[in-house]
């Protein structure tokens, strides 16, 4: 039998063959072939690329290679940064790329590495999904967006790449003006931000009101500074009279945003 190359057998008993190849003591399954000769081609090839270290993903050809895509990446992720990921995962510096396709590249923060290693990635339509518990999970339920969510209503791609999930690229836009719900390594923050020469930020609040108030302070400090744009304020149900005006002293916005209106 060739050099990394065994035979299996299927349920009803037909021969065919796989291959694997060992690489800093980690075994690695390189797929399954119908001859000996094909499986034996997809086990010189991986040895070339771990131990010649020339190709790159951009060189992958499915006319001229016996490896899948998939194990393609897996290889050069493993070669390139040392660590064995099953999935078609390369690690960059602070994100990660996973390849659904040769010209489908989502990217993701290092803080899903562990998740998107052990939940393959599916497509159906326009949407990404895995396999979770049996259940099927859309990709951007994980950023708290519901599967009826419309792009450009209800979230935005704030670079407008649209398989770019880095949680700083995603927005979700709240009911109250000014407020952006976001989430960062799991945790659910809310953004507060008024337009004023440009995008400023007024800070991140645990919570929707805080931002909502966040905004409303802003926009009546910039009316008492003479501004003639109409910023319109949130209404918010919960505070009345008094108690809305202590929320409003106890939320704190930028600094750098009042020392701007003082100039």
């Amino acid at each position: 039998m060739a050099a990394g190359v065994y035979i299996a057998r299927k349920k009803n008993g037909e021969i065919y063959f796989r291959s694997s190849i060992t690489y800093r003591n980690r075994h690695i399954s390189l797929g399954s072939f119908q001859t000996e000769q094909k499986a034996h081609k997809a086990y010189k090839e991986a040895e070339q690329i771990v131990r010649e270290g020339k190709e790159k993903i951009e060189d992958y050809d499915k006319d001229k290679f016996a490896l899948s895509f998939e194990k393609f990446v897996v290889l050069i992720n493993v070669r390139d940064n040392g660590i064995y990921i099953k999935n078609p995962i390369y690690l960059k510096k602070g994100f990660f790329l996973y390849y659904l396709t040769e010209e489908e590249i989502l990217k993701f923060d290092v803080d899903d590495l562990f998740y998107y290693s052990e939940h393959k990635i599916m497509r159906r339509g326009n949407h990404f999904f895995v396999s979770d518990f049996g259940m099927q999970v859309t990709l951007m339920s994980r950023y708290g967006i519901k599967n009826y969510a419309v792009s450009g209503r209800d979230f935005r791609f704030v670079n407008g790449d649209s398989l770019d999930f880095r949680y700083e690229n995603i927005e979700i836009f709240s009911h109250y003006h000014g407020v952006i719900r976001k989430y960062k390594k799991n945790q659910e923050l809310f953004e507060a931000k008024i337009h004023r020469n440009g995008d400023w930020i007024l800070g991140r609040y645990q919570t929707e009101l805080e931002a909502a108030m966040a905004y409303n302070k802003a926009a009546k400090l910039l009316k008492q500074h003479g501004e003639k744009k109409n910023f319109p304020l949130n209404y918010i149900e919960e505070l009345e009279g008094e108690d809305y005006k202590k929320f409003m002293e106890k939320v704190t916005i930028s600094k750098r945003f009042r020392e701007s209106i003082d100039k």
